[in-house]
């Protein structure tokens, strides 16, 4: 049609993208199930043992350097996933999504449940390194088969609810954890073997896609094939890279702030943390229901996440604190799935998987850094809360930031912007 506006690249990208099968209710529910509980297994192996560290701190206690080398027990798979997850990508669009997820989830099983027979820290430790590279693989296969199996309203809706599921099952994970524990710190690892129940069906049960179903290419699919995005997707992984940090700051600093007010009781600490948890799954709910691009969103979404940081800088007592933290979870509960859907719209069928690896790459490691850079905020102006303002300031500065290359964009090109043409 003469006059009519081309549209954008991922646009393009969105519409030859090999999309879900026909299938029944019962297969679909089933398919979704598995996608969700595959991205819950890194949830798993971040909080499970949380727990029985202190256990394990006493059992090693004549380790030298144990009190140094117990924690890593812990965040060891989240750096693993962090590095690795690029080379996950690169091989899951070599050797197919699905034969990947289920090799992945059967070694997660073997590396996860290892320090049950394992008597050297050393070795426990190596385990949970193995852990965080199946963890590379299996993460990125479901985010990536979530992208191959949907599009459009429907890849918004299913990526907030990986959100909701991780966020909420962290919570379970850390209870269940912490129950396990209580008959020995060897016990939890015994819940890593859930996995060898998901990988027959994995099999089974989720459908393998290729390129496209005739066998040809379109002129725009053979180029998005042959020239990696690298500078759009470096853009939302530079965001997604921050977006992390902003992401983990209350779940990783939410008690220290509340016994920098005084507050001692863990019941009271857990219940804070519970709520702020909900916030961040019923802002995941939030995004879904919008249905609508992720991009011009971003801006409304970050200046949301300064806004909760800048009440809990300025809290003096818990029940404000906890109000400030909601705030920031409803917009983090937001951001993850925008800036992951972003990502997603930029990425062919052929790069999904390179595309993927490198988003995770840049989420897990801004959770990585998250407790660092606020180590370093503290030391520079004298207060966990005054570092956390520090954050909502560069946070508010990013929003704006975004909101004024929107508007920028809008002004040298005034035709109507993707998401005005749904």
């Amino acid at each position: 049609m003469p006059g009519a506006v081309p549209p954008p690249p991922h646009a393009a990208v969105d519409a030859t993208t090999p999309s879900a099968v026909a299938v029944s209710g019962q297969a679909h529910l089933l398919r979704v199930t598995l996608l969700m509980a595959g991205s819950c297994l890194p949830i798993l192996g971040a909080v499970l043992i949380a727990p029985v560290l202190p256990k394990m701190q006493d059992h090693f206690a004549s380790v030298p350097g144990a009190k140094a080398l117990v924690p890593l027990a812990l965040t060891v798979p989240a750096l693993a996933l962090a590095l690795l997850a690029p080379f996950a990508g690169v091989i899951v669009d070599r050797v197919g999504r699905k034969r990947l997820l289920v090799v992945a989830t059967v070694l997660y099983a073997l590396f996860g449940t290892a320090p049950l027979w394992l008597d050297s820290l050393g070795g426990i430790i190596a385990s949970r390194a193995l852990v965080g590279v199946a963890e590379a693989a299996i993460m990125t296969c479901c985010t990536t088969l979530i992208g191959d199996y949907y599009s459009g309203h429907r890849r918004v809706k299913y990526l907030a609810l990986q959100t909701m599921c991780a966020s909420a099952s962290a919570t379970v994970f850390f209870v269940l954890g912490g129950a396990a524990g209580s008959a020995g710190w060897r016990v939890p690892f015994w819940v890593y073997a859930v996995s060898l129940a998901l990988a027959p069906l994995m099999a089974t049960a989720l459908p393998s896609l290729a390129a496209r179903a005739d066998g040809e290419e379109t002129p725009a699919e053979t180029e998005a094939r042959r020239s990696f995005p690298w500078r759009q997707l470096g853009g939302i992984c530079a965001l997604t890279f921050f977006g992390a940090m902003v992401f983990y700051t209350v779940p990783v600093e939410m008690s220290y702030l509340l016994d920098d007010l005084g507050v001692e009781n863990t019941g009271v600490i857990g219940l804070a943390t519970a709520v702020a948890s909900a916030a961040t799954v019923g802002g995941a709910v939030t995004f879904a229901r919008l249905g609508r691009s992720p991009d011009p969103m971003l801006p409304a979404v970050f200046a949301v996440c300064a806004a909760g940081f800048g009440v809990m800088f300025l809290a003096g007592n818990a029940p404000l604190l906890v109000i400030g933290a909601v705030v920031n979870c409803v917009g983090t509960g937001m951001l993850l799935p925008a800036l992951l859907t972003s990502a997603m719209s930029r990425l062919a069928f052929e790069d999904r998987g390179r595309g993927t690896g490198l988003w995770m790459t840049a989420f897990f490691g801004g959770e990585f850094i998250c407790p660092l850079v606020l180590l370093a905020g503290e030391s520079a102006v004298g207060s966990l809360a005054g570092a956390v303002g520090v954050l909502g300031l560069a946070a508010a500065l990013v929003a704006a930031g975004l909101w004024a290359a929107r508007r920028r964009v809008g002004a040298v090109d005034p035709r109507p912007l993707p998401e005005q043409l749904a």
